[in-house]
């Protein structure tokens, strides 16, 4: 890879892993929610989130499920590739000063189609924060 191109087709393999780490701080939940327009106290507002089961502020789901994109638009299969389907499960809630992990596993490949899917996890320590399944299209050198 050059930094412009990720793995070709004909490279992927089942098992490949890649993966992202991030600390989530103040700053990217608010950025988050001016962006996304979700402004949810519950992300927000400290005294209103500690009312909720979380009883306290908790990041945006999709803030750490973004981080999967990362990984598959950087790392694996990397730059070129296209995402065509995602779906998660969040398991547990992200804090402010977390460190998630994003870790994208190669579980099968469809040449014919060009297709890979992933199995797309999220991790705060040893706990899985997000689990998932994507589907992606990669170049071929074809």
């Amino acid at each position: 890879m050059n930094g412009l191109e990720g793995l070709y087709l004909e490279d992927v393999e089942i098992g490949m892993v890649g993966s992202y780490a991030k600390t989530v701080t103040e700053t990217d939940i608010v950025m988050f929610a001016g962006l996304s327009g979700d402004t949810n106290p519950v992300h927000l507002n400290q005294e209103f989130a500690e009312t909720t089961m979380f009883e306290g502020r908790i990041a945006h789901g999709m803030l750490s499920a973004g981080f999967i994109s990362t990984v598959l638009g950087t790392r694996l299969p990397g730059p070129g590739t296209i995402y065509l389907s995602q779906n998660l499960q969040f398991k547990a809630p992200v804090r402010i000063g977390d460190t998630v992990t994003a870790k994208v596993t190669v579980r099968e490949i469809i040449a014919p189609k060009r297709r890979v899917v992933l199995e797309t996890n999220c991790y705060v320590g040893d706990k899985c924060v997000i689990a998932g399944e994507a589907m992606v299209m990669v170049p071929s050198r074809q």
